[in-house]
């Protein structure tokens, strides 16, 4: 028998500690609590949304339905060889307590995602990235059930549609799955990626280029940028980086010689979506307790009693802003509900 809980506080399910309230909320710690929720959703059709650890998640709103939220905490070795080493990771593992289980055991491939907060579950769906890597670099399959049916689904690498901040649970299958886990593919051999931003530099100032020191340096950056959303309420990178073409890129940087560039290949360019807003002057400014971030424009905080309509509103006049200086749209990456 399913348990639900009634007009639940959505605080602690969202980093940006929007007091929003749900309907109804079910935990599921099992597949077979999976299979359940997905049966009583079926038998009382109301508006419905999956959620993990909240941390890519803005609420406007009460949200007037059912919250999933998967809590499966298993990961499993499924094989090895002399290469590579497969692992499953159910989609209510905490993302960063993965990356130190990893880290720890000397596999190479998820270091560079240290710190990210959220849950395995989200992972693919939001393609998680930073520094260099993304998550559908080490993404092998990923597994769950479809809402529609409750049948099983096992989709592999390329049947997710990975892309920057995308993947098909972002289009085709957008709010029709609840992924119960993923299975990554890593590295048992020494391998990094140390040529994004000042990585490199900061790990070899601890010396010795190892799994655990690009983990501390990844975590000591992100420290040194990004606020602790128990302490001020946040997502994290709230905008994505965006791509613009070489030809739009020259043009700009002959009128500001000094904006930073990653060529993704020979036709486009990605542009810190952080730069734009500092050079719009918005970093460290504030309408009410919705603000910029004073060390990292990208991340809009609460500082304590902002409504969702306050953050998001906030984000209109950044992208308005930035349109009209550079003739860039910059896009959210926080998922609106």
């Amino acid at each position: 028998m399913i348990n639900t809980t009634n007009k639940v506080s959505l605080s602690q399910y969202n980093t940006f500690g929007i007091k929003a309230t749900a309907k109804e909320l079910i935990i599921c710690n099992t597949i077979e609590s999976i299979q359940e929720a997905i049966s009583y959703l079926n038998n009382h059709p109301q508006p419905y949304l999956v959620l993990g650890g909240g941390s890519n998640i803005l609420f406007r709103n009460d949200f007037d339905g059912l919250i999933i939220h998967p809590k499966l905490t298993n990961i499993e070795v499924l094989k090895e060889d002399e290469k590579n080493i497969w692992i499953e990771a159910g989609a209510g593992v905490e993302w960063d307590d993965l990356v130190d289980y990893c880290v720890n055991r000397g596999w190479y491939g998820l270091e560079n995602l240290s710190y990210i907060p959220g849950n395995v579950g989200a992972s693919p769906v939001q393609n998680i990235g930073a520094y260099g890597v993304e998550a559908k670099d080490t993404i092998e399959t990923v597994k769950g059930y479809y809402i529609s049916n409750g049948n099983s689904f096992k989709l592999s690498n390329d049947e997710c549609h990975f892309a920057y901040r995308q993947s098909i649970f972002k289009s085709n299958l957008r709010n029709k799955t609840i992924i119960s886990s993923v299975v990554f593919r890593l590295n048992k051999t020494e391998s990094y990626t140390l040529n994004y931003g000042p990585v490199k530099e900061e790990v070899e100032k601890k010396g010795k280029v190892s799994l655990t020191n690009v983990r501390q340096t990844i975590i000591d950056i992100r420290k040194s940028k990004l606020p602790e959303p128990d302490e001020l309420g946040n997502a994290g990178s709230f905008f994505k980086n965006p791509v613009i073409d070489i030809e739009q890129f020259k043009q700009l940087q002959s009128q500001h010689e000094s904006i930073p560039n990653y060529p993704i290949d020979n036709i486009q360019v990605k542009v810190p979506a952080g730069w734009l807003i500092e050079q719009a002057g918005w970093k460290g400014k504030a309408i009410g307790d919705a603000a910029v971030h004073n060390k990292q424009a990208l991340v809009l905080v609460n500082k304590g009693n902002a409504s969702g309509k306050d953050i998001l509103d906030l984000a209109h006049k950044i992208i308005d802003d930035v349109n009209k200086k550079f003739g860039i749209t910059i896009e959210p990456e926080v998922n609106i509900i």
